[in-house]
């Protein structure tokens, strides 16, 4: 199966032939990863402002359940980014940069983004 460069890049022009029952699934897995891509980047940002207030500003007695919920969140992050990826059939590279997305703060905003963008235009969701 060859592809266009513009399909290799992940700007399809035209959306992909599915069936219905296929995008529905795209459909509601893109929703998981959107919320879930939200949801670690928010608890990401919390972490971040933990982090910074115990060891830069020198806070004591910092919540230590934020990384806790960070850890889970970021979990559950991964395991339904790796659906959609299957669902999709990213290459590897895309799926491993998305799934690394939720460890740099602002960044999974960004690559939830451009991720929508691409999942909507090849699929037609």
């Amino acid at each position: 199966m060859s592809t266009t460069p513009e399909q290799a890049s992940g700007q399809a022009t035209t959306p992909r032939v599915v069936s219905d029952a296929d995008r529905k699934k795209i459909r509601s897995a893109l929703l998981r990863y959107r919320v879930l891509a939200y949801a670690t980047g928010i608890w990401l940002l919390i972490l971040t402002g933990e982090m910074v207030a115990k060891y830069i500003i020198g806070v004591e007695n910092v919540p230590a359940w934020i990384a806790i919920v960070h850890g889970w969140v970021y979990a559950i992050y991964l395991v339904l980014t790796f659906d959609l990826s299957i669902k999709v059939r990213w290459p590897i590279a895309r799926t491993v940069w998305t799934l690394l997305a939720g460890t740099i703060p602002f960044l999974s905003f960004f690559v939830e983004h451009k991720r929508t963008q691409q999942v909507k235009a090849d699929f037609g969701v």
